[in-house]
Formats: C-alpha cells, sequence, structure tokens
C-alpha cells in the first residue's frame, strides 16, 4: 500500500502535524497550497476564510508535487475554518478522484471540531474514510498529547 500525507496549513501547525505522521509513516507527502496565498491581517484573513467557507468557495490550487491517483492511502490534514475544513482542501476534495482510497482525516483547531471529519467522509466519494484525529492548539502550543498522535498512527499502521 502507498500512503500519501496530503495537507493544507495557513499558520503552520497542520504542517508540523504532517511532518510528524509522514516521518513517522516513512511516506510521501504532499502541501495544497492556493494559487494565491492569504495575505492581510489576522482578522482579515479569519473574515475572508469565513466568508468562504459561508459561501462554498473552493479556491484555485497549485498542482501538487504529488500524483494523487498512486496512492492507496491518504492521511488528510486541514485546519479547521468554521466548523468544516479549509476551503483550500475543500477544492482539493473535490479536485481529486478518492474512489477505492483509504483517507485517515486529521484536524488542527484551536476550540470546536465542528462537522469537518463528516464533511470530508461526504466529500471522498468511493473511498472508506477512517475515524479521524482531532487535534488541539492554543496559537501554535499544540494542546493534544503527542502520544496521542502516535496512538493514530499505529492504528494506521495496522489497518
Amino acid at each position: 500500500m502507498k500512503t500519501l500525507v496530503l495537507y493544507y496549513s495557513y499558520g503552520g501547525n497542520t504542517r508540523s502535524v504532517a511532518q510528524r505522521i509522514g516521518q513517522a509513516l516513512g511516506c510521501d507527502i504532499a502541501e495544497i497550497l492556493t494559487a494565491t496565498p492569504y495575505t492581510g491581517s489576522y482578522d482579515a484573513i479569519v473574515s475572508q476564510g469565513q466568508r468562504e467557507v459561508d459561501t462554498g468557495y473552493e479556491p484555485p490550487i497549485q498542482m501538487l508535487n504529488k500524483n494523487v491517483k498512486d496512492y492507496d492511502t491518504v492521511i488528510l490534514g486541514t485546519p479547521v475554518w468554521w466548523y468544516t475544513s479549509a476551503p483550500a482542501v475543500k477544492t482539493a476534495l473535490s479536485t481529486y478522484d478518492w474512489h477505492g482510497k483509504t483517507v485517515y482525516p486529521f484536524a488542527t483547531n484551536g476550540g470546536w471540531i465542528g462537522h469537518t471529519f463528516r464533511d470530508i467522509e461526504k466529500a471522498c466519494t468511493g473511498a472508506t474514510v477512517k475515524k479521524g484525529l482531532d487535534i488541539r492548539f492554543s496559537e501554535d502550543q499544540m494542546l493534544t498529547p503527542a502520544a496521542d498522535i502516535d496512538r493514530w498512527v499505529q492504528r494506521v499502521k495496522e489497518d
């Protein structure tokens, strides 16, 4: 089974978790990048993110450095934006073919995860979506114990 860690990270928290998971699994990693990076103050970006989530906007993303179709298993990482996945992840979910894949989602957040995992499962048509991992942060300080991530990664290995 070929495994890919695919993630989007705005502030770096999701990236740090993705790198930890990728290293533990010894698999490939690909970052989802928007075609036009978000710029402005934190508050302006939060407002823009809320508008994008509320309207279902899918921002254009750059071509990945890996081809998703080459992988059987995808570890999918997203920050939680307004109780769901970041708009760039929504774009990736609607862009790639998920049929026959196994998807393990993880989400980084500073509060409530909302319906993030349900939305990912709904968007991954034809995939088997496994139990996700909720990783809490306070700004850039991870509150979820690293051992929780390690146990989740072990379950991924055993599946």
